[in-house]
């Protein structure tokens, strides 16, 4: 009977991942544990999977998004009341979204074990940008600009091969070069590990009719590698001019 209950997640194994903090940052490696804790029978688990995962948007619905999976150690049988520790290392991919404004990013541990319902552990954490995208924000702020909302939706065809989803980030001129004259500036980026690409959409204040027909957003595009944040704003500025 304890086998049977196990079967359908009844005094069945436990996974928790102990991570040595909750603020990680895209691009960067953390070190951490795997416990896993045996229930009232003896079970066979084929590995331990991992996943960073968010939410994004479609037309219709909001979906779980995996933004990076890996699995780790060889099949191990875990005994009653067992306890076994696995070393872990969490890769955070680059272009993993930023927790900020709308978006939520957690990390999902569980165990692969057959005619079960598999145990899993949600934790939340906080994923704060990279060197590149960190100096992209305070270009933004030294131009005046200050974020309104982000939130993951999904990519649109063409654009971003290969992506499922994409972050989208929503700026407005609260002050500098840009307040009065643009109703707000839209980002998309998407960091590789030589370089952060931008995608702008310029929203500029016009007439009711051209609002009306979106005729004031222009899509433009920028690229960054070694630029620190007075090179970033410059050519910003200067892009966003050339459309504003």
């Amino acid at each position: 009977m304890k086998r049977i209950l196990s079967r359908v997640g009844i005094g069945a194994a436990r996974v928790d991942t102990i991570l040595p903090k909750t603020t990680l940052t895209a691009g960067e490696s953390v070190e951490a544990e795997v416990h896993v804790e045996g229930g009232s029978t003896e079970q066979e688990v084929d590995a331990i999977y991992f996943a960073l995962l968010t939410r994004y948007e479609t037309d219709d619905s909001t979906r779980t998004g995996v933004i990076d999976k890996f699995q780790v150690a060889e099949p191990f049988t875990i005994g009653p009341d067992e306890e076994k520790t696995f070393p872990i290392t969490v890769d955070v991919p680059i272009d993993a979204p930023v927790t900020v404004g709308r978006t939520n990013v957690w990390l999902e541990t569980g165990l692969d074990i057959d005619w079960a319902v598999d145990p899993d552990d949600k934790d939340p954490v906080q994923v704060d940008p990279g060197p590149r995208l960190a100096s992209l924000f305070d270009a933004l702020d030294s131009l005046g600009f200050t974020l309104r909302t982000a939130k993951c939706e999904a990519a649109p065809g063409g654009l971003f091969s290969g992506q499922r989803f994409v972050q989208e980030m929503e700026f407005v001129p609260r002050s500098g070069p840009f307040s009065g004259k643009l109703d707000e500036l839209e980002i998309v980026p998407s960091e590789s590990e030589d370089r952060l690409d931008v995608n702008l959409e310029v929203d500029r204040r016009g007439g009711l009719l051209s609002e009306m027909a979106d005729l004031d957003e222009r899509m433009t595009r920028l690229s960054f590698a070694n630029e620190g944040k007075s090179e970033m704003a410059e050519k910003l500025r200067a892009e966003i001019e050339r459309h504003a």
